[in-house]
């Protein structure tokens, strides 16, 4: 599995998962149109040139496109995570693979420091993953300000925070056991 930066000329894989209805409803940029998606990956390309977001197309490990990773809204060191991928690879290990080298990407490259994920309550398969990630943290009454302004609406949404030293932390334990793991083998 890689991350790429977006390319105009991965639309055309990338648009066929997109529009299932499986993805569709949860994915941050709707194209009704294969070029409304064209439009919007265009726009997002001038969007990272300008250091407004962070996006890559997250493919299998032959090259293939199969969803895209992105960080929105940056300001002050943080920004929203937006993450889909097509149906086909659902349940293989790719969401989890795409959010550690992209988490890589913005806490050691990038200067990010805090990551949030804001999540449809409705979006069960989302919130289990987000769950699953050790170093993923509720953040819906640590950080009441803007947990209420996501969900003006009404109670619409679940925050979750990703602090860069709570990754780090996670990623030196892993290694250290993966070398205890190894000795004892």
């Amino acid at each position: 599995m890689i991350l790429k930066k977006r390319d105009v000329t991965d639309c055309h894989d990338l648009y066929h998962y997109l529009v299932d209805p499986a993805v569709f409803p949860y994915v941050r940029q709707k194209a009704f149109s294969y070029d409304e998606f064209i439009f919007l990956t265009k726009q997002t390309i001038e969007q990272e040139e300008r250091g407004e977001l962070i996006s890559r197309t997250i493919c299998d490990e032959w090259g293939s496109p199969i969803g895209t990773i992105n960080l929105f809204d940056i300001s002050e060191h943080a920004g929203f995570l937006g993450t889909w991928i097509g149906k086909p690879f659902f349940g293989k290990g790719y969401n989890k693979l795409a959010k550690d080298v992209f988490f890589d990407e913005l806490f050691y490259r990038c200067d990010i420091q805090t990551v949030y994920m804001r999540i449809r309550k409705e979006n069960i398969r989302s919130i289990l993953a987000a769950k699953k990630l050790p170093y993923s943290t509720l953040a819906n009454e640590i950080r009441p300000d803007l947990y209420r302004q996501l969900n003006t609406a009404g109670d619409i949404y679940d925050l979750f925070q990703i602090e860069k030293d709570h990754y780090y932390f996670h990623k030196i334990r892993t290694e250290n056991e993966l070398e205890q793991d190894a000795i004892e083998a």
